[in-house]
């Protein structure tokens, strides 16, 4: 079934103040960007949501910087702003490689780094980046700021702390030190959705996350523990395959993702 657009209610804000008075005043609204998920679900007919706050032409979202020390990323930020970005490629390269995965160059055109970040799909390809590179994830609504460490985000599958009169305007990361590494296992080579995706920050202790393998993004904090401690590489993938809850679906089975799983722990230690 193809959805509709008829009795869908679409508002323009002029400005990031003028976005948030409407979140308050008018709401409930469904904030939206690139739409590159969104029309996904209206083909299908799966949309539900019938009111939507239009962030697109808010450029003052999209900037790339560094802020106090920090990389800060604008929300509205694109998979390409990310790829052609020189200071992400040199803060966090793993950013730029899960940003080369999403789609195709038509998808990287619109999609927004805040897009992915709040549609909280477990497959999204920048999640396990964000979540091993200690990410914050900034908030804005009408009364004020606050800033949610990006692992204390997701409350469940597709579920977030943020509030229905707030958007996410900027990510922020401080320098990461340690090598990068970033790989995602798909159906084809190319645009696929993840069948299981892991990102790492190697160091004492290191960081480990992964996508596709359980309702949310997740931390592999055991598994960082263990080899920190000195576990060896078999104990780690062990633990890592203990922490995982993949499910059975049309992509791939739960054994076959925690199989991946642990031999991409292996090419993170081993530094493949």
């Amino acid at each position: 079934m193809i959805g509709s657009i008829a009795n869908r209610t679409l508002l323009q804000p002029k400005s990031l103040a003028d976005a948030l008075k409407m979140l308050r005043d008018e709401g409930p609204l469904t904030p939206l960007a690139g739409c590159t998920d969104l029309y996904v679900a209206l083909n299908f007919g799966t949309l539900k949501d019938v009111r939507f706050l239009n962030l697109w032409g808010l450029e003052r979202l999209r900037p790339i910087g560094i802020r106090a020390g920090m990389l800060a990323i604008g929300a509205l930020a694109t998979y390409t702003d990310l790829i052609r970005s020189p200071v992400v490629r040199k803060r966090l390269p793993m950013l730029v490689a899960a940003a080369r995965e999403v789609g195709g160059v038509q998808i990287q055109n619109r999609g927004t780094i805040g897009g992915n970040v709040v549609n909280a799909s477990p497959a999204g390809d920048t999640l396990p980046v964000l979540a091993a590179a200690d990410a914050v994830v900034v908030l804005q609504s009408a009364g004020g700021v606050r800033r949610i460490p990006f692992n204390a985000f997701y409350t469940g599958y597709r579920q977030t702390v943020r509030r229905s009169d707030e958007i996410v305007v900027a990510l922020e990361i401080a320098p990461i030190r340690g090598r990068q590494y970033f790989r995602k296992v798909g159906t084809r080579a190319a645009q696929a959705i993840s069948k299981v995706v892991m990102a790492g920050v190697a160091g004492t202790p290191p960081r480990i996350a992964l996508g596709s393998v359980a309702p949310t993004v997740i931390r592999a904090a055991q598994t960082e523990a263990a080899i920190a401690g000195g576990a060896s590489l078999e104990a780690a993938q062990r633990i890592l395959a203990d922490e995982l809850s993949p499910i059975d679906d049309m992509r791939s089975t739960a054994e076959y993702r925690r199989r991946v799983a642990v031999n991409l722990l292996a090419q993170f230690v081993l530094g493949r």
